[in-house]
């Protein structure tokens, strides 16, 4: 079985963020990046799915040079290979997954896990996309999985609440926290993935139907007001929080 993971590589959610000159993106001076957290958990259970049931496993990633650093992680963790779809521009969500589904399909990947979302953009779509284009089943949000020949079973968070799903193989799974706890990569893994060549390939040019129009910071908060230190400060407090702040 030919298991794919896509993964894509973030700012740190520690790094503080500058926008850049122009208005319409980040500054990465600076900025550290790193494995998109969920994604960690889609390669883990890729991971778990080949130990239990055999096959090979490949990492794919979508973006410019600096993108290898997240496949070497993977490769690190235990992925078998590699591929970069190398392209520095601006890509909405449906363009990437239309350039994850054309190499998934070369590949015959039957199974395809994808974080739920990534935590620069949140857009929580790519994974859903992808399995549209490809015709694939598609389970989103998942905290359990289970392969039983060609059944999937998952538990998915819904609002609320939890909900058991059942569907088949070819699928596309999205990845939740609580999925699994992601292995950190041994010093073999480590120099093992240092040896390994990352295949590169050029991608069509985007074909966009979102376009960025302007990055700003939120507005600052206001300053905080110390009505008092004792009993006699809460009549004025409800007043404030009533006519001030309205939400009482």
């Amino acid at each position: 079985m030919k298991i794919a993971v896509c993964v894509s590589h973030v700012p740190d959610t520690a790094a503080k963020i500058n926008i850049s000159g122009d208005g319409k993106g980040i500054d990465p001076s600076g900025v550290t990046y790193v494995v998109n957290p969920y994604d960690e958990f889609a390669i883990e259970e890729a991971l778990k799915t080949k130990e239990k049931f055999g096959g090979e496993t490949i990492a794919i990633s979508l973006g410019p040079e600096a993108n290898k650093e997240t496949l070497r992680k993977a490769l690190a963790m235990g992925i078998d290979n590699a591929v970069l779809l190398k392209d520095e521009s601006y890509r909405d969500s449906l363009s990437v997954a239309k350039a994850l589904a054309s190499e998934i399909k070369l590949h015959n990947a039957e199974l395809v896990f994808f974080g739920k979302q990534s935590v620069d953009y949140d857009n929580s779509v790519v994974g859903q996309l992808t399995a549209e284009l490809l015709g694939y089943n598609c389970i989103s949000v998942a905290v359990d999985f289970k392969l039983d020949g060609s059944k999937v079973i998952c538990e998915r968070e819904i609002e609320g609440g939890k909900e058991v799903i059942k569907t088949s193989l070819p699928a596309v799974i999205t990845a939740q926290k609580g999925l699994n706890e992601p292995r950190y990569a041994s010093l073999k893994g480590i120099m093992t993935a240092k040896k390994k060549v990352i295949e590169e390939k050029t991608v069509d040019a985007a074909n966009n139907y979102i376009e960025i129009v302007s990055f700003k910071r939120p507005a600052p908060k206001q300053a905080g007001k110390i009505i008092g230190t004792d009993a006699s400060a809460v009549p004025e407090l409800v007043r404030l929080l009533r006519e001030e702040a309205k939400v009482i």
